[in-house]
């Protein structure tokens, strides 16, 4: 347990930003699962929704600009893969 009161107070925001991050970085998942499931069912999915979280998670902090712009990169890749092999 620290003794000085910055340290008393980092220990207290460290565990309330933990807590942010955690719920943001469970909406990424979230949001990664619910596309992933639906790409290999077959379905395509709603690329603006799936940007919005990352986006929100990328403006949050919680991950990094490329990270995020990854996993957008990707997930249009496989929606528009999955789109040419409905329409053949």
């Amino acid at each position: 347990m620290p003794h000085h009161k910055s340290c008393m107070k980092r220990l207290r925001k460290s565990a309330e930003e933990k807590v942010r991050n955690n719920k943001i970085k469970t909406l990424l998942k979230g949001t990664i699962k619910d596309a992933r499931a639906k790409i290999d069912g077959g379905q395509a999915i709603d690329l603006n929704e799936a940007y919005s979280n990352i986006d929100k998670v990328w403006s949050k902090g919680s991950i990094h600009k490329k990270r995020a712009a990854r996993l957008k990169s990707r997930m249009a890749k496989a929606n528009a893969k999955l789109k040419t092999a409905a329409s053949n």
